[in-house]
């Protein structure tokens, strides 16, 4: 009797848990997709906002640039008058000699 009941009903629970594993995956994946769907649009918001602030940025680099450029020739120059004060003076003293 005992028997004859699991073999009748037993199925039916499973198959009624299977179609609520069922129903609850596709609502899990109808949710994954909005939310992959919101993620899509967030990112194709900032990589617009990044495209309008490169031209910013490429300006900053080659205002950067130009600056180094300038202080490294100061700097050069700088180095060179008193490579030629110290030099000198060390001919000297060796002329002396």
């Amino acid at each position: 009797m005992f028997i004859e009941f699991l073999q009748l009903y037993l199925p039916i629970v499973v198959y009624v848990l299977l179609i609520v594993i069922l129903v609850i995956g596709i609502v899990i994946g109808l949710k994954a997709i909005k939310t992959l769907d919101k993620l899509n649009r967030v990112v194709d918001d900032v990589n617009q906002k990044m495209a309008s602030l490169n031209g910013i940025f490429s300006l900053i680099d080659l205002t950067t640039d130009k600056i180094v450029l300038v202080t490294d020739k100061i700097v050069e120059g700088l180095s060179n008058v008193v490579n030629k004060i110290f030099f000198s003076r060390k001919r000297r003293i060796k002329k002396d000699e």
